[in-house]
């Protein structure tokens, strides 16, 4: 007799309510999968058979939180493909992605037909995004390959660091503070960036920044500390 293949798991990550309930259960039969909601808060147990999927509400797990809850995941898990629903827009994709290991991304007006196809696509190990988040994706990667074997006009590691956070916005007070340094010493680094870039002022920088290194990407809770500041 031919053996059935057990069934996958989804596990719903969001908070317990009826209309959670409502959304596993329209997941489950049109799925076919297993799907099971877990808390944020609660330890989650791998499944005895099949494969899974953890599709993660951002309405209730911050993109900033989510590595953290990544890495309490049973090492069972560890390598279960992990999507987001409930994404606002691309910006919020975008800072998820940069978060977390994400497979998948589901926008929050995403049709629920929509969501179970992607379901289906990431438990056959395919991703599952936008074609625009896709390219933003592979533009962003190209650069950075490309960037990432030929030096950037001989710029140290700290003016590196500086000019991350000049892309973020950061005045040289801010600069100063994030990297333990005084405000002197900041405006010398800048002075020598700019030198070094052959720019005159932080318009030019940028423009130099955007057109040579792509987007840079500083860690979240740096970009986040300085705009509470503004």
């Amino acid at each position: 007799m031919p053996q059935h293949k057990a069934p996958d798991t989804v596990f719903v990550v969001t908070e317990k309510s009826p209309q959670s309930q409502l959304f596993a259960e329209y997941l489950g039969t049109h799925t076919e999968c297993r799907v099971q909601i877990q808390s944020p808060h609660e330890k989650v147990t791998a499944p005895s058979a099949g494969d899974a999927l953890m599709l993660i509400d951002s309405d209730h797990i911050g993109v900033d939180t989510l590595p953290d809850w990544q890495h309490q995941l049973p090492e069972t898990l560890s390598n279960s493909p992990l999507a987001a629903f409930n994404i606002r827009d691309m910006d919020h994709a975008l800072e998820a992605l940069s978060c977390a290991q994400l497979k998948g991304v589901f926008y929050r007006q995403e049709s629920l037909d929509v969501i179970c196809k992607g379901i289906h696509a990431l438990l056959e190990g395919e991703l599952w995004m936008s074609r625009e988040l896709m390219t933003r994706l592979i533009l962003f990667y190209r650069k950075y390959q490309n960037n990432a074997f030929r030096p950037a006009c001989g710029l140290t590691n700290r003016e590196m660091e500086i000019i991350s956070l000049l892309s973020a916005g950061a005045s040289n007070h801010q600069i100063a503070e994030k990297l333990f340094l005084s405000e002197h010493t900041v405006k010398s680094h800048l002075y020598n960036i700019f030198r070094k870039i052959n720019v005159h002022n932080r318009i030019q920088a940028l423009n130099w920044i955007h057109q040579n290194l792509g987007p840079i990407l500083p860690n979240i809770e740096t970009a986040r500390s300085l705009q509470r500041r503004h």
